[in-house]
């Protein structure tokens, strides 16, 4: 077996041997594929791979067409829209992701961000503190529950919604579980986002929503870009001074929300949340493990299609 690691930003060394600790101790082969540039290289290295570990590398149609001896691709991290799930099960591809592995690194960033926002982007006058602030975890994964986490530590008062995980599950936390999302932003006075990009929530933290923060309110968004309605936030924060939105996705409109809200916006220069020597090892073998669960085993525990 064949085991291909395909990443234009590729893994630490010390990620890249774990990688090759779990995958040549099975007897399996492992292939390099780091810092491409063209497409036609992916497509060159996957001919005879039957699985792959990928990061942010986009996995489509035309690369499972390449690869007839695929069997499974693991992302490593807990986003996956990066992979055409549709094409994998037309091609008979497992699809896994590595949920939890990066979560603390993410929630680690949401502070970072956090601290500079409230002290003003460090211009030299006065900010605030975060303790006894109302805290919002819009969806509450591993890295929501681990931004609840740190909260606690900081002395925040935390809230949370999330359609899918039970109140029971989030009052057993200590946090308090609230019935909407319009509750939540009506509520807090810092919503932290960590909804994934689906048909439902593109585009959904919208004017209305965003607009029921209270005075001062800051919007953090350490998920995916295309759950923000870029021109009604924009609009929103041309009609109200007081609200900032910090943001570890570039939007498209960057230069825009630069040009026009200096002090109350900021974004990272690409995604940070997992750029962690920590994060990245973990996902790295994270992923190697169950590549071997799967082609050894057959466990699908962290499968994404079907």
């Amino acid at each position: 077996m064949k085991v291909l690691v395909a990443t234009e930003k590729p893994f630490a060394k010390i990620a890249v041997d774990g990688i090759r600790k779990e995958v040549e101790a099975v007897g399996y082969e492992l292939a390099l594929l780091e810092k491409y540039t063209e497409k036609q290289a992916l497509l060159d290295a996957v001919k005879d791979a039957n699985a792959i570990i990928i990061r942010s590398d986009i996995i489509d149609k035309e690369v499972f067409d390449a690869a007839p001896n695929l069997k499974i691709v693991v992302r490593a991290g807990a986003g996956y829209d990066n992979v055409d799930l549709e094409a994998a099960t037309a091609h008979g591809v497992c699809v896994m992701n590595t949920p939890g592995q990066n979560s603390n690194a993410v929630a680690e960033l949401v502070f970072g961000m956090l601290i500079m926002a409230v002290r003003n982007f460090y211009d030299g006058k006065s900010g605030t503190e975060l303790k006894g602030k109302k805290l919002g975890i819009h969806a509450y994964g591993n890295v929501g529950r681990n931004v609840a986490r740190i909260a606690k530590g900081i002395g925040m008062d935390i809230y949370a919604y999330d359609a899918y995980c039970p109140k029971e599950v989030m009052e057993a936390d200590g946090i308090k579980a609230l019935d909407s999302a319009e509750e939540l932003y009506a509520t807090c006075d810092i919503v932290s986002l960590h909804i994934p990009a689906t048909p439902e929530t593109k585009n959904s933290i919208n004017y209305a929503l965003v607009n029921r923060l209270p005075k001062n309110g800051i919007l953090v968004n350490t998920a995916r870009k295309e759950v923000i309605n870029e021109a009604e936030l924009i609009q929103l924060m041309d009609e109200r001074a007081d609200l900032k939105y910090i943001t570890d996705i570039m939007p498209v409109a960057n230069e825009i929300f630069a040009a026009k809200f200096p002090g109350r916006y900021f974004s990272t220069p690409k995604k940070m949340g997992a750029q962690t020597a920590e994060a990245n090892i973990n996902a790295g073998i994270a992923a190697a493990r169950q590549i071997v669960g799967f082609l050894r085993d057959g466990c699908e525990k962290f499968r994404v299609n079907k």
